[in-house]
């Protein structure tokens, strides 16, 4: 069965996961978060209520900071049960 090298798996989980959230905090930079949001909500039959709050360096760099950490450690510790399942 196919062996994968649990960093790898971890820094590809960490990129997609921390970039979309970078996407997200460029979205907000430029002020199409909202719209984006709203249009979102509205073809799902939903009221929007989330107010996309101002741009904040700090914040998105925490966000992507967060984000890519965390999905480095889900997909470390994925890949570290893909090989023990499949021994």
């Amino acid at each position: 069965m196919l062996v994968v090298n649990p960093n790898k798996v971890g820094l590809v989980f960490g990129a997609l996961l921390g970039g979309s959230h970078f996407l997200w905090a460029l979205l907000v930079a430029v002020g199409w978060a909202q719209p984006l949001v709203d249009f979102v909500f509205w073809i799902h039959f939903i009221k929007p209520v989330y107010l996309v709050q101002p741009f904040s360096v700090l914040t998105a760099i925490l966000l992507i900071v967060v984000t890519t950490t965390t999905g480095y450690a889900f997909g470390f510790f994925f890949g570290l049960l893909w090989n023990w399942f499949h021994e």
